[in-house]
């Protein structure tokens, strides 16, 4: 049954904070900021109190960034970037989801698996899809936007198969179902119940098409993108965790060691994400879906980044806060851990 927009604003739950608040308690993190003066009700329905004719444009929607990197027991810390794991993320209101795939091990002519660089991270394709689609049969109010990109630097790269490979996904092992494909944004009526594929892959299909480039504001005719996430992108970055070599991410080797708690700068990160915030509250008519990465890669890991980051964006959030307007796609690390801003996002949605 599919509550109204009142009903679920009145609907005062607070499970993404709740969820959160046990987590850190299990693992002896920092405290929680301090409960939200209205909370979101019912966050893996949150878009079943919305009509039909709402555009995902005009939404606010809470996303991961590397979705589906988990587990420290796949690259270390430095590519750890998620505690959630995609069923519990759907739970708690989160709608974007970024896939980095290439070849599955063994199985490279057919199947993908989920990389973060060049760590596989114990997934393959079809488990993703098919927690999407478990989750989607429970609530079929629900749209997931997902973006697929061929990720280079594995150690089994399909190459020029990749498209082919993604193909056999649609009709060969049965996911065409799942996906919304179409080449402009689509209203929540078009899209309840199906996956929207956002494509960074050489392709040939009628779908919406991840901008091109690199470590910056970038666009194209579907999307506003701000993901500044490394030097020449960002000032002032390199000044966290202490102990890695090599190359990974932040300039960190998959082997290195560190220390979770020498802390992150951010550098000049949250100038850019809350430059991109701005820009999509004023633009109430926008064409364009606006991306805002909350992500980068400091010299540190992955965890003291969103310590360093998150607290700035639930500050601006905060102060924003009955701000009429809509900020598009939010990717962040380590959600679980900031359960204000999640909901705070959230909210947007319902002023």
């Amino acid at each position: 049954m599919r509550l109204t927009r009142r009903e679920f604003v009145r609907t005062a739950v607070a499970a993404t904070a709740g969820a959160a608040v046990a987590g850190l308690s299990a693992t002896g993190a920092q405290a929680a900021p301090g409960p939200l003066r209205r909370s979101v009700g019912a966050p893996q329905a949150w878009m079943g109190a919305l009509p039909d004719s709402t555009s995902l444009l005009r939404l606010t929607i809470p996303g991961t960034h590397d979705s589906c990197c988990n587990s420290s027991l796949h690259g270390t810390p430095w590519a750890q970037t998620q505690n959630w794991a995609l069923p519990d993320q759907f739970q708690q209101g989160i709608r974007f989801l970024d896939m980095r795939l290439n070849g599955l091990q063994d199985h490279t002519s057919d199947s993908f698996g989920v990389y973060h660089s060049s760590a596989y991270q114990g997934i393959t394709f079809d488990g993703v899809l098919d927690d999407c689609r478990n989750f989607l049969a429970r609530n079929p109010s629900e749209v997931i936007v997902m973006r697929v990109k061929k990720e280079d630097g594995t150690n089994n790269d399909v190459d020029g198969n990749f498209e082919q490979i993604f193909d056999g996904y649609l009709d060969t092992k049965g996911y065409r179902p799942l996906f919304w494909i179409g080449n402009h944004i689509p209203t929540l009526g078009e899209a309840r119940g199906r996956v929207v594929l956002i494509a960074q892959f050489a392709n040939q299909l009628p779908a919406l098409q991840w901008p091109s480039g690199d470590n910056g504001d970038l666009s194209n005719n579907f999307f506003y993108l701000q993901d500044r996430y490394k030097a020449n992108g960002l000032m002032g970055l390199d000044s966290g965790s202490a102990g890695g070599t090599g190359s990974f991410g932040g300039g960190k080797s998959i082997g290195g060691t560190g220390s979770a708690d020498t802390g992150s700068s951010g550098g000049d990160k949250f100038s850019y994400v809350s430059a991109c915030f701005d820009k999509a509250a004023a633009d109430s008519n926008n064409s364009l879906m606006y991306i805002n990465f909350t992500s980068y890669s400091d010299n540190a890991w992955p965890r003291d980044n969103a310590d360093a980051i998150m607290p700035q964006v639930e500050r601006y959030l905060t102060a924003h806060r009955t701000q009429p307007g809509h900020f598009g796609i939010v990717p962040m690390d380590f959600p679980d851990l900031f359960p204000n801003v999640l909901g705070l996002l959230l909210e947007k949605n319902f002023l």
